[in-house]
């Protein structure tokens, strides 16, 4: 294979890897802890943080601030996982590359 040959193989690799990069980072990635639910795009930008109030009264703040902590990186690593399966393939022996 000559050199113009593999150069045109690795734009075209990191076209789609930049294509599956935007699909993920449209998303929304949904994590939950028992009566919290948290948002967050592909970007692990929180969009949305929703507590079912009718499950907590008010002295159970803290309580409330670990089950956000719990719903944040639930959804945190959904957003790992989607992106380990749509650009493993591109990063195969290329570790530290997302």
């Amino acid at each position: 294979m000559n050199i113009q040959a593999m150069m045109k193989q690795a734009q075209k690799l990191q076209k789609e890897m930049m294509d599956a990069k935007e699909q993920i980072n449209k998303q929304t990635f949904v994590g939950t802890s028992s009566f919290v639910t948290v948002e967050v795009n592909g970007n692990k930008e929180i969009l949305k943080v929703m507590i079912d109030t009718d499950s907590i009264g008010n002295d159970e703040i803290e309580m409330l601030q670990d089950m956000i902590l719990i719903a944040t990186n639930d959804a945190m690593k959904k957003v790992d996982k989607e992106t380990e399966s749509k650009m493993g393939k591109f990063t195969q022996g290329m570790p530290g590359l997302l």
